[in-house]
């Protein structure tokens, strides 16, 4: 199949451009990298990938689902139960980066003010101070997410599609990079907080880690009987060049046909009688951008219709609201969601490009 695309050899100068802060003064001042070409990123890529996958055992597929998104400059969510390994998983990639992390423990009693900021009063310059919160980082760790009221989670309504904070009617620029990487365990467990439709949506993906297999689960017990393998890793890129690679996946060439199969699939969701709730255009832009970077993961210049069909679940299937009857036994819609997804994929007609066009 691939011979049938087109393919277009491009390069991204990658710019570091950190605004943010108090009084919306720039953190730092904008330098400029050196041009950084797909070859480089699929480079780099991988050396994050081997990173992580050092201390997450037996899950190859999670894992680079998980840095497609990162590549894309998506936020991930990741849903399973407690204790294997999502947040271990989050911490992996943001130590693969020499970015500012920070981390932030979703509580009942959590509020806005400790995710954003609060202005403070200063007796001494008499005036408001704003005193940054934790989501001014480049990478935001959100651990058990589903765990804090809807009030607190929609403090991050605005910096996940904005990159922005507005506190007291002054808006503070975040940092770019910015991503949020959250866990949340399922819904039916105890002291749990169903995600906001317009909290779910501004994630670009949703995967689960699983248990892991045997062999998988005996390696953890060996490599981490005298030691916490995170603290071995080291970063692979600098903050500087994972801009540089964001940049970079944005140039990868999208074919009109394929754009034109991403918009079908996703309106076909609307129109699907078993869905109470299709996807947005939101899902749309979100499922290119992350079959941009899955190109990009695999060494190529353009994106295939097999990028869009491999993502459609994780990227659309957290955001679609099943209608009664197709619901689970249990009362649960998630892996019906994802059946009603692949048959749509199937259902959808896959473009075919000439060779040469």
């Amino acid at each position: 199949m691939n011979e049938a695309w087109p393919t277009h050899s491009r390069t991204v100068a990658g710019e570091r451009v950190s605004e943010g802060g108090a009084n919306d003064e720039p953190l730092e001042t904008s330098t400029h990298s050196e041009p950084m070409s797909l070859d480089l990123v699929h480079e780099a890529a991988m050396r994050i990938r081997d990173n992580v996958q050092s201390v997450i055992d037996g899950k190859p597929d999670a894992v680079e689902m998980a840095l497609t998104v990162f590549l894309a400059g998506g936020h991930l969510l990741i849903e399973d139960v407690p204790g294997v390994g999502k947040t271990m998983l989050a911490k992996a990639l943001g130590r693969s980066a020499d970015c500012t992390v920070s981390r932030i423990q979703f509580t009942p009693d959590l509020l806005p003010s400790d995710v954003t900021g609060v202005s403070i009063f200063n007796q001494a310059a008499q005036e408001f101070q704003f005193k940054p919160g934790p989501v001014f980082a480049n990478i935001v760790i959100g651990d058990e997410i589903n765990r804090a009221s809807p009030k607190t989670q929609s403090a991050l309504l605005e910096c996940m599609e904005e990159g922005q904070v507005t506190v007291d009617g002054v808006t503070h620029r975040l940092t770019a990079p910015f991503t949020v990487i959250a866990t949340q365990n399922p819904v039916e467990m105890e002291g749990t907080y169903s995600l906001p439709e317009a909290q779910r949506d501004r994630f670009m993906a949703r995967i689960s880690m699983g248990y892991p297999d045997q062999q998988a689960e005996l390696r953890m017990l060996r490599s981490r009987d005298n030691a916490q393998p995170l603290e071995s890793l080291r970063a692979e890129v600098t903050a500087g060049q994972l801009e540089a690679m964001l940049a970079a996946v944005q140039s990868v060439f999208v074919a009109d046909v394929v754009m034109q199969y991403a918009v079908a699939l996703v309106q076909a969701t609307r129109h699907e009688p078993r869905l109470r709730l299709g996807a947005s255009p939101r899902a749309t832009l979100q499922l290119v951008r992350a079959a941009k970077a899955r190109a990009a993961l695999d060494g190529r210049e353009f994106v295939l219709p097999d990028d869009i069909d491999h993502l459609a679940v994780p990227v659309l299937g957290h955001r679609l609201i099943p209608v009664a009857r197709a619901l689970n036994r249990d009362g649960r819609g998630e892996a019906n969601v994802a059946e009603i997804v692949e048959s749509i994929v199937l259902a959808t007609p896959v473009p075919v490009a000439a060779a040469g066009s």
